[in-house]
């Protein structure tokens, strides 16, 4: 089966996105003449009409990807006694117990059920004299890791290691999508904040108004994602319609995030997507790449005017993100939200 890539210059604005949109990244990271400028422009494109697009010939290894999703099968198939004793805490890692979330951040969908998902979430491995660790933030560790689960440390750091490193060189085609020099975000993302969301979807039968996790939009920055072999993510087009991201073999699914969208003064959308419960049981690492925590998301230049003056007030990475999980998150699991009920 022929994939077929995205180009901007053969759609326009208003046409309704039948697919989520495909990019080659393979030439750019291979240092190829103006590649970088072609890429830029069609991601500036796709940030300001759907917010999702799949990357292909990434440079992450496949096996480093079905590695970790192998190591995670194996950890959610524990019993729930010794999932619980990695319990998610006040440093915002750790596991997440089914119908522990309800995302009342949510603009396109009152959500009144609690998620189905079961979560791992864990940050960037780093030492623990890392600045981070010794400061007390948040997000960035230590991680708690399962005794008695041989390889699966190595397989999980294997794997941030390298869509970190992707990361790192996705950032340099946002900037120029935003009409900046290339290194215009470097300094802030020397040390980024990468926490990723290990999520299992059971294949159970939803209530009304239940997802595997509800509409949303990320927090983040960018978010990375390695496509499933199971369905269930949807991503909320203009139009209003629930398009599936439909897999795509080794393909990784990038969106903006509300960190993003705030420093691009709504330029840049933070798509609304949720995951309906699949099949089969589904399993996803959602990587939110974000910048260092003291970083100020206030609106670029180049994403302001006259008709379109500063709409948001300056905030930190570590702030806004403090924010959204202690709003969508019950007390139970580090949050604020009572009232939700495992």
């Amino acid at each position: 089966m022929s994939i077929k890539i995205f180009d901007y210059k053969k759609v326009n604005k208003s046409d309704e996105f039948e697919d989520i949109p495909i990019l080659d990244i393979g030439p750019y990271l291979a240092g190829v003449s103006g590649a970088a400028e072609s890429l830029a422009e069609n991601i500036r494109f796709i940030q300001e009409t759907i917010g999702f697009y799949v990357v292909i010939n990434h440079g992450v290894a496949p096996e480093v990807m079905d590695n970790a999703y192998s190591a995670l099968r194996r950890f959610f198939a524990r019993p729930k006694e010794e999932k619980l004793k990695l319990k998610f805490g006040e440093k915002s890692v750790g596991y997440i117990a089914p119908k522990s979330t309800v995302y009342v951040t949510s603009k396109v969908n009152k959500n009144t059920k609690q998620d189905l998902n079961e979560t791992l979430a864990l940050a960037l491995e780093r030492e623990p004299s890392h600045p981070y660790i010794e400061r007390g933030l948040r997000f960035v560790g230590p991680n708690p890791w399962p005794e008695n689960l041989p390889g699966f440390r190595d397989s999980i750091v294997d794997f941030q290691n390298s869509i970190v490193e992707l990361g790192q060189r996705i950032v340099p085609l946002y900037a120029l999508a935003l009409e900046k020099p290339a290194h215009y975000f470097d300094k802030d993302f020397e040390e980024p904040i990468v926490w990723i969301r290990n999520a299992h979807y059971p294949a159970v039968e939803p209530e009304e108004n239940q997802f595997g996790i509800s509409p949303h939009s990320d927090h983040s920055f960018i978010t990375l994602l390695p496509l499933s072999a199971v369905p269930g993510l949807q991503v909320l087009t203009r139009s209003g319609k629930w398009l599936p991201a439909e897999p795509v073999a080794n393909g990784i699914i990038i969106n903006t995030g509300e960190f993003l969208n705030r420093w691009t003064n709504g330029r840049f959308i933070a798509s609304p997507h949720r995951v309906v419960p699949p099949d089969n049981d589904r399993y996803s690492m959602a990587v939110f790449f974000n910048p260092a925590p003291d970083t100020i998301a206030e609106p670029l230049d180049t994403c302001c005017s006259n008709e379109n003056p500063p709409k948001y007030d300056p905030v930190s990475m570590i702030d806004y993100v403090c924010w959204y999980i202690d709003k969508n998150y019950s007390t139970d699991f580090g949050g604020q939200q009572e009232g939700i009920n495992n």
